[in-house]
């Protein structure tokens, strides 16, 4: 069983452009923000979990594919939510006439 850490950023004032330089300097910690404001640490998981979100991956990137309506992204995805929260979930898909009115980074 893997435990996230979650502590307060409320007293760190994180704003959104220090939340990505942040995650920027630390590429091998999986980050993501609470709407509240809290910092989730997430680790690295275990080979069950991991078996599991690469098979998840595998059979929603091979229906993306063949449907085609939409683009699937993996774990290392974040998106910042409408609530203000930043979260990356373990695998996602997205139509693509809303995708491309989203903002992104590379």
């Amino acid at each position: 069983m893997t435990l996230a850490l979650e502590m307060q950023a409320a007293d760190l004032r994180l704003n959104e452009a220090e939340f990505y330089r942040l995650c920027q300097a630390n590429r091998d910690l999986r980050l993501e923000l609470t709407a509240e404001g809290n910092l989730i640490i997430m680790p690295p998981t275990g080979w069950d979990t991991g078996r599991r979100n690469s098979s998840l991956n595998r059979v929603v990137g091979n229906w993306a594919e063949t449907d085609g309506t939409g683009i699937v992204f993996d774990s290392s995805t974040g998106f910042k939510l409408p609530s203000g929260a930043t979260r990356s979930p373990d695998v996602s898909w997205i139509l693509r006439p809303p995708l491309e009115g989203l903002r992104h980074r590379a």
